[in-house]
C-alpha cells in the first residue's frame, strides 16, 4: 500500500508520531522519523527497523521552526531516496509555559506557542510543496484536533489541574484551515493534503478526568489509542484516496456528535 514511498513524519517518535512511524515502515514506506530529541528518535529507529524488516526507516534531528534544518532534512531525504511522496505533520512543539488556564496565559506565551505548532507545520509544508511541486506530485497530512472545531467541555477538567489551552484551540483550528487553503493552493501541482482530527488520546492522565471524558464517548467509552488512527493515516498517505483534497477526518469515538 505504501511500498516505496517516501514519507516523512514529523514528531515522529512521540506518542502518536511512534505508531505512524512504525505502521509506515510496516508497510514498506522509506519511512522518515523526523524529532528533535535525538536519543528516543534513533532508537525508535533501531527498534522498528528490527520488527519490520524494513531497511528504510532513517531518523533526522530537525527542528520544524528552523529553515535550516528542514533544508538539511529535504536534502538528506532527497539523497538517500530521490523523492518525498508524503509529509504528516504531527510534531507537537511548545513553551515552557504552555498549558495554563486562560486568564493566566501572557501573551507573549500565547504567541510564542501558536508560531511554534501552527508556525511550524505551515514551515514544513511550505518548504516540502517546493519539492513536490518540482515532482508534481505529493501529499500533506496535517494533525488537527477535535479542538480545532468544537468548543471544549471544561466540566471534563474539573477537579484536576488539567485545562485545554486556549493556545491549542487557536493552533488546530488554523491547522485545518491551513490545510483546506493549502490544499486549494497546491492542488494544481497534484499535491493533496488533507487533516486528522483525533479526540482525547490516552496518556496516563488523572483518573477523574479520563472517567469523566470516556463517559462522553459513543463508541467503548474510551479515550483513543495511537493504533486508532493508523488505519486512516494509511487510506490519506495511500492511493486509495488520491482523488481526497482539504479534508478533516475526525476519529474520536462520537465524542463530539
Amino acid at each position: 500500500m505504501l511500498k516505496n514511498k517516501t514519507i516523512i513524519i514529523t514528531g515522529g517518535a512521540g506518542l502518536i508520531g511512534g505508531a505512524f512511524s512504525k505502521i509506515c515502515a510496516k508497510y514498506g514506506a522509506n519511512t522518515v522519523i523526523v524529532d528533535i530529541d535525538k536519543e528516543r528518535g534513533t532508537k525508535l529507529t533501531e527498534k522498528i527497523k528490527k520488527e519490520t524488516k524494513n531497511k528504510n526507516v532513517i531518523f533526522q534531528k530537525c527542528d520544524i521552526t528552523d529553515q535550516k534544518d528542514i533544508g538539511d532534512l529535504i536534502k538528506a531525504v532527497l539523497g538517500r531516496f530521490k523523492k518525498i511522496d508524503a509529509l504528516v505533520n504531527n510534531a507537537y512543539p511548545r513553551n515552557k509555559n504552555y498549558g495554563r488556564k486562560m486568564e493566566d496565559v501572557e501573551y507573549r506565551d500565547f504567541c510564542e506557542n501558536v508560531n511554534l505548532h501552527l508556525g511550524g507545520y505551515f514551515l514544513m509544508a511550505q518548504q516540502i510543496a517546493k519539492v513536490m511541486a518540482n515532482q508534481r506530485f505529493g501529499n500533506i497530512v496535517n494533525m488537527g484536533s477535535t479542538y480545532g472545531f468544537s468548543a471544549p467541555k471544561f466540566e471534563i477538567y474539573e477537579g484536576t489541574s488539567m485545562t485545554m489551552p486556549v493556545e491549542y484551540a487557536a493552533i488546530k483550528g488554523g491547522v485545518i484551515n491551513l490545510t483546506r487553503y493549502l490544499a486549494s493552493y497546491l492542488g494544481k501541482y497534484n499535491i493533496r493534503v488533507n487533516a486528522i482530527s483525533p479526540g482525547g488520546v490516552f496518556d496516563n492522565q488523572p483518573e477523574n478526568f479520563v472517567k469523566e471524558y470516556c463517559k462522553r464517548v459513543v463508541l467503548g467509552k474510551r479515550m483513543a489509542n495511537p493504533n486508532d488512527l493508523v488505519g486512516v493515516l494509511i487510506f490519506l498517505l495511500s492511493d486509495e484516496s488520491k482523488y481526497i483534497t482539504g479534508q478533516n477526518v475526525i476519529v474520536d469515538g462520537g465524542f463530539t456528535l
